[in-house]
């Protein structure tokens, strides 16, 4: 899967469209902010819709690093997110 990698107030974080499909697959995708590996990763999840593109990866290597920071700043820690594996 292709990613980006950002930094964030000095920390890189890897940027992943997710593979979570939602009811609204044709006009929202997720987003997996990663930093980190192991024990001490840190994982966010935000979701999207982009302009005109229908591909994850291509609406991906479409953003601006200024959007990624945009979206990461309303992106909600992974512990109940679908997108990070999270089942109730």
């Amino acid at each position: 899967m292709p990613s980006r990698s950002i930094l964030i107030d000095g920390a890189a974080w890897r940027v992943y469209p997710s593979g979570f499909v939602t009811q609204y697959d044709a006009d929202e995708f997720a987003l997996r902010f990663v930093k980190g590996e192991g024990e001490g990763k840190e994982e966010r999840v935000t979701r999207y819709s982009p302009q005109g593109v229908r591909s994850r990866e291509q609406s991906l290597a479409d953003l601006t690093d200024a959007d990624l920071r945009a979206l990461f700043a309303t992106s909600q820690p992974s512990v109940r997110s679908p997108e990070a594996g999270y089942r109730s």
